[in-house]
């Protein structure tokens, strides 16, 4: 039980950090944004590792390093990807990580997911479709809705990676060097990328502080509790996040429409079903 709460505090966490990011990004570009904030809570979780990181092996290593490039390459991918379609589409498109990641499971883990997964993973992704706001969509299908659908896939991997890896590594060991790795991509995307430097603000450091704090702790929480939480219902759990930045962009002031209300309903319903299944 307690895995499963700490997944869901994750998603709140994230559900929250999207005001946060929209702040930042008037003083640096997203790749560079991204570079700063997982840099810093690659410092915090260093910290937090302790003298645990003197037994670093190398399949920690490599875990650490596989997933990192498989986040990065999500990041990189959805943030191209929205240079040429809408935020909605953007987001119904990455909802597809939901179905994928059971997919992904069977084919290359050879583990198949329980009926309630299957229930559950349909209810949410059709929550998901919702709070995306299906009316606004075009049928249009070119190079930004294939990279958005590639980012998508990325996400549903590195779920199933980090379920794969979480069993057999310490988890603090593995969040050091999955951090690093994103900030030294993500960094890389920037020179490439061609962004400018920073520039300096204390809000922006204030930003970056805060959110490098959020993302080490989501990071070693998500390595720790999907030591036991199977990938499709973390996958499940993980889709609460829009839920929550719903809520957060509510109080700020944002609509809330039919839809999205009707989508946040299906997803909670969706952990539900996952809940029920486990215990059965």
């Amino acid at each position: 039980m307690l895995p499963d709460v700490t997944l869901i505090g994750v998603t709140m966490l994230w559900g929250g950090t999207f005001l946060t990011v929209q702040t930042a990004l008037e003083w640096v570009g997203p790749f560079g944004f991204v570079a700063l904030r997982f840099g810093t809570a690659g410092l915090i979780a260093l910290l937090l590792a302790g003298r645990l990181l003197a037994g670093l092996t190398a399949h920690e290593l490599r875990a650490g390093v596989l997933i990192g490039s498989v986040l990065t390459l999500s990041y990189c991918l959805q943030t191209v990807g929205l240079g040429s379609i809408t935020s909605s589409k953007s987001a119904f498109l990455t909802a597809l990580y939901v179905p994928l990641v059971p997919v992904f499971q069977w084919a290359l883990f050879r583990w198949r997911p329980p009926v309630a997964a299957w229930i559950g993973i349909a209810v949410a992704f059709a929550g998901l479709v919702l709070l995306a706001d299906p009316n606004g969509l075009d049928s249009g299908f070119g190079q930004g809705e294939w990279l958005t659908l590639a980012g998508a896939a990325a996400i549903a991997l590195e779920i199933c990676l980090v379920s794969r890896y979480a069993a057999d590594c310490n988890a603090r060991r593995v969040t050091v060097v999955q951090l690093f790795t994103v900030s030294c991509l993500a960094a890389a995307g920037a020179v490439a990328a061609g962004e400018p430097l920073p520039q300096a603000h204390p809000m922006l450091l204030v930003c970056v502080l805060g959110m490098g704090l959020a993302t080490a702790v989501i990071q070693v929480a998500m390595n720790w509790a999907q030591k036991t939480v199977p990938a499709t219902r973390a996958t499940i759990i993980y889709a609460m996040e829009p839920v929550w930045a719903g809520l957060v962009g509510w109080l700020a002031g944002e609509r809330l429409t039919v839809w999205m209300v009707t989508g946040a309903a299906l997803i909670v319903v969706s952990v539900l079903i996952s809940q029920l299944g486990r215990r059965s």
